[in-house]
């Protein structure tokens, strides 16, 4: 039977599964159905509602300008789908094909659909997360716990991290009129993200809306009362503050645990898979009935040397997983790459951040429109001689621009004037991004090295 054959079999008969029902699984639910697949197709999902966005969450539901349960992403068509939702998936058996789920159900596929995503990387300490005050920021129900705690009469909330979530929510909270107190361990807010340089600019937006902001220190214990109620932090400087909410934004762990013992190349990093988002097998042997796509999957990229690429990006989840359903279906010589470029934006202290590519690559940056000390800019990062990422702080319109030159690869320090008509022509600096080794808040996108296994193989020589 020719490849075509198969496809066409499959897609008029086949079973597919797709673990993960948030946006990636939803959107790649859609394209399987625009693509003419009429098969068996199970959504699985470990919340109890079907897909919802999330970027509101952090910012409008929190604010009580829209309602978590509001969220629900909008339907581009039915896609006539068994929906397994309020049950995780527990195992993946590759030679039986088939999940099992938490309940002991078995779904059988012939192609499957890793799209379960990450969740918030939760407290240390079980006893101090499970005090009345203490959140976490990923699902609608973590938003609307929050958003009741915060309108409810508290009056000081804790953040703990200045990533981009922990921003977010710092910001929200000032916009209520709460005292808000945000300790970062690393130098900056953003700064894994962004690098020193652009902290320190994030480091004075902060100050200057009231945050007590605390950098370089982490929290060391959470205290509670004698009723179970959030009552202090204590930090490793020695000092404490006094807080009846706290905010842990200390990044994202990616959901692959279920996938241990399968074979299947995944770990803390993602699963890897091929710019077809085909997934590797732990011997790096891609296979050709799992599927990789969104905040879990992790792909090689042309531009940044083939390093598989692991992001977190609204957009990525979209087309990649619009790039995995398309190739589920189709043969080989109809199959497409993946190869989005990284883009994202935050929304803090009335200032609209973005960045496109990888500026945690960068090793240099020169700021091309506006001034640091404005907190109005644009900021280019290079790599190797080319420039390979920009962000933004209030010009985002020029993203654009520099998205063409980064799949270009032009030449950096940019060849041309700064388009602000500026005089002076500014040196390219040390973006200062920390030791990736030392513990901040991590970027939203990151190159996870050329392997995609993440075992550690020993070669034993044979003897004779």
């Amino acid at each position: 039977m020719s490849a075509e054959t198969d496809a066409e079999v499959l897609r008029r008969q086949g079973r597919i599964v797709v673990v993960g029902a948030s946006l990636a699984g939803l959107r790649a639910a859609e394209t399987l159905r625009e693509q003419g697949f009429t098969g068996s197709l199970a959504m699985i999902g470990d919340e109890p509602y079907e897909p919802y966005d999330r970027p509101p969450l952090s910012k409008q539901a929190l604010l009580g300008r829209a309602r978590a349960e509001d969220t629900a992403l909008p339907r581009r068509r039915d896609i006539a789908a068994d929906w397994r939702l309020g049950v995780a998936a527990e195992s993946l058996d590759r030679d039986a094909r088939q999940v099992r789920l938490a309940n002991g159900d078995t779904v059988p596929y012939d192609r499957l659909l890793i799209a379960t995503g990450t969740r918030a990387r939760p407290w240390f300490h079980p006893e101090e997360a499970a005090l009345d005050g203490v959140f976490v920021l990923r699902t609608r129900d973590d938003s609307a716990r929050l958003h009741r705690k915060l309108t409810g009469g508290v009056s000081r909330v804790l953040v703990i991290g200045a990533g981009f979530t922990g921003s977010e929510v710092a910001s929200v909270c000032r916009e209520l009129g709460h005292e808000v107190t945000v300790a970062e361990r690393g130098p900056a807010p953003l700064v894994g993200a962004l690098g020193g340089v652009i902290g320190a600019v994030a480091d004075r937006l902060q100050r200057t809306h009231g945050v007590d902001l605390r950098c370089g220190v982490s929290v060391t214990a959470l205290e509670g009362d004698d009723v179970g109620r959030l009552r202090r932090a204590h930090l490793s400087d020695g000092s404490t503050v006094d807080v009846e909410v706290a905010v842990v934004s200390l990044g994202a762990l990616r959901n692959t645990e279920w996938l241990a013992g399968s074979g299947v190349a995944a770990g803390p990093r993602g699963v890897a898979c091929d710019a077809g988002c085909r997934v590797f097998d732990v011997n790096g042997i891609v296979t050709d009935d799992i599927y990789a796509a969104g905040d879990v999957a992790r792909t090689p990229h042309p531009l940044f040397d083939y390093q598989f690429l692991a992001l977190e990006h609204w957009g990525n989840a979209v087309q990649q997983a619009e790039i995995a359903a398309h190739n589920m279906v189709c043969a080989g010589p109809e199959r497409r790459p993946h190869l989005w470029l990284p883009m994202f934006w935050s929304s803090q202290f009335g200032v609209n951040i973005k960045s496109v590519g990888v500026p945690s690559l960068g090793d240099q940056m020169v700021v091309t429109l506006g001034t640091l000390t404005g907190e109005r800019f644009v900021a280019v990062y290079g790599y190797g001689g080319r420039v390979i990422a920009a962000a933004s702080f209030d010009g985002g319109k020029w993203l654009g621009f520099y998205e063409q030159q980064i799949a270009a690869g032009a030449p950096f320090p940019p060849e041309y004037h700064t388009v602000d008509r500026r005089t002076e022509r500014l040196l390219p600096v040390d973006p200062e991004f920390p030791d990736p080794h030392l513990p901040s808040h991590g970027a939203t996108v990151t190159l996870t090295g050329h392997s995609p296994s993440e075992r550690r193989v020993e070669f034993v020589p044979s003897h004779a």
